[in-house]
């Protein structure tokens, strides 16, 4: 399987994984080698309530007897993306309204630029050093790394970045602006948090040029940090926010949120100018609803916040630089790339996915998912530690 795998599928490296997947199921992903892997990033921020949570399953299945795509997005009403909607909607800021569906993280990035540029007329965008947004080109644009960017020159025009955390050349954003872009939490930058007078800095900055606020919460949302969303925590609004990764409990779904006033702008001049054939998916719709009901029901908002508690409590020692983020969006940062190395490729053969993020390769993802019971969450914590000692 691994030669076909390799002969028929695009390849992003020259050294995938290659683990070969039987099935999954909570926290564990299974190979057909008879392996067991404790999967402690939740496939990259997706699998939050672990693998095929019950729950979701049940929304898939019946959601998969009553039909499937029936028509291009916003046409026909369909009770999953109405449902969701609905839910989501009542746990966010008045402002923050409707939702626009789309597949992924990085269409849901287009589709906030766009939106931007379409209500505001302008074109300047400000985005942040080390961000990630996606892959695709206005993502690509806005995104803060030129070893990403360089191979694709020309992206969009007139884009300008700031250092993150910083007060210096705020005067950018200005009444050209038509939005600036940021993640909360900076992922793929190294899990940093934003501090929050600046970041409250930031949207006075906004307000006063007449520029929108887009918040990329693509990775630290549904309850990874210990609220629903990241900027809850910050009593900063956007006017626009981007969601998608844990958004459909495993399922491809993503969306962007902004007030009625702003969406109006899609709908004139020429009217359908932003359009998605299986965006809200009634699928991905039905495993979204039942995924934030699962979340919104249980325990798990808290659930992160121990989670991180207990890595920053037992995470210390030799070779341990610091644990930073917040909630169960955690980055482990090592003394040098090849203890960081060792450690992950250890913890593998232990049976543990870990990882680095894009933008540091000294910096160990820990992204387990909220249904981690305390007793594997220790075993896990004890592997990495033993790997670092041994790799000293």
């Amino acid at each position: 399987m691994l030669k076909k795998f390799l002969r028929h599928i695009a390849q992003t490296s020259d050294a995938p994984i290659g683990l070969e997947v039987s099935h999954a199921e909570g926290p564990f992903i299974y190979t057909t080698d008879g392996k067991r892997f404790t999967d402690f990033i939740s496939g990259i921020a997706v699998s939050s309530l672990g693998h095929r949570h019950p729950r979701v399953v049940d929304a898939i299945h019946e959601q998969v007897d009553k039909h499937l795509h029936v028509m291009v997005y916003g046409e026909f009403v369909q009770k999953p993306q109405v449902d969701f909607a609905e839910l989501l909607m009542s746990y966010l800021p008045d402002k923050l309204e409707q939702i626009y569906l789309v597949n992924s993280g990085t269409e849901a990035t287009e589709g906030a630029l766009k939106l931007a540029k379409k209500y505001t007329g302008r074109t300047k965008l400000i985005g942040f050093k080390n961000s990630y947004h996606g892959d695709t080109h206005g993502s690509l644009s806005v995104t803060g790394r030129n070893v990403y960017r360089d191979p694709y020159l020309p992206l969009l025009p007139d884009v300008h970045f700031l250092d993150f955390n910083s007060g210096e050349n705020l005067n950018l954003i200005d009444e050209q602006t038509t939005a600036v872009i940021m993640e909360p939490i900076q992922g793929e930058g190294g899990i940093i948090p934003a501090q929050k007078k600046w970041l409250k800095e930031i949207r006075k900055r906004c307000d006063e040029a007449g520029a929108l606020l887009i918040f990329d919460e693509i990775q630290s949302g549904f309850g990874r940090t210990g609220s629903l969303f990241a900027f809850q925590e910050y009593e900063v609004v956007p006017d626009i926010l981007c969601m998608a990764k844990a958004m459909g409990g495993g399922m491809p779904i993503g969306g962007f949120v902004s007030s009625k006033e702003i969406f109006q702008s899609f709908k004139y001049d020429p009217p359908l100018n932003h359009v998605t054939t299986f965006g809200g998916h009634p699928v991905s719709a039905a495993a979204a609803f039942a995924n934030l009901k699962e979340l919104l029901d249980g325990d798990y908002l808290q659930r992160a916040l121990d989670i991180e508690k207990t890595v920053k409590k037992n995470l210390k020692g030799k070779g341990i630089v610091e644990v930073r983020g917040k909630g169960a969006m955690l980055g482990l940062q090592l003394e040098n790339w090849e203890l960081t190395k060792n450690v992950v490729e250890e913890c593998f053969d232990k049976g543990i996915l870990l990882g680095w993020t894009l933008h540091s390769n000294t910096l160990v993802r820990l992204a387990p998912p909220l249904i981690i019971e305390d007793e594997l969450l220790n075993e896990v914590l004890d592997t990495i530690l033993k790997a670092i000692e041994n790799n000293l």
